[in-house]
């Protein structure tokens, strides 16, 4: 899948590193959040879950689904947790930049899943 994505344009390299980035630096908050245990834990089982999905339909824009599936439960998860998450900790900024950055990805996949579905399996 990595050959595939360094054709894309680079903003677009960039936009998954900075996912990458964002969702793994959870590691640093484990000791004291659940929330990053879990933004940690779901990043790892979507990114098997997409490393199979593309073993099975290549690279094509139900690729998505694995954002879907993992990351649509884990922000509502975090909406229901905000209160006890405060932006003047470092843990809660951390936790609203995350759900930030994976709710932009999950407008942009949801919109690739039903491209998908219509018959426009192509990635740009």
């Amino acid at each position: 899948m990595a050959e595939h994505l360094l054709q894309e344009p680079l903003w677009l390299q960039l936009w998954v590193g900075w996912l990458v980035v964002a969702n793994l630096s959870a590691v640093i908050f484990l000791v004291k959040s659940v929330e990053a245990r879990w933004v940690l834990g779901l990043f790892i089982v979507n990114a098997l879950f997409m490393e199979w999905l593309y073993t099975q339909v290549g690279y094509v824009r139900l690729l998505g689904l694995s954002h879907v599936i993992f990351w649509t439960p884990l922000l509502i998860y975090l909406w229901k947790r905000r209160k006890f998450t405060y932006l003047s900790t470092w843990t809660g900024k951390y936790l609203y930049l995350v759900f930030i950055t994976d709710g932009i990805s999950l407008v942009i996949d949801y919109i690739d899943v039903a491209r998908y579905l219509l018959g426009d399996g192509r990635l740009a």
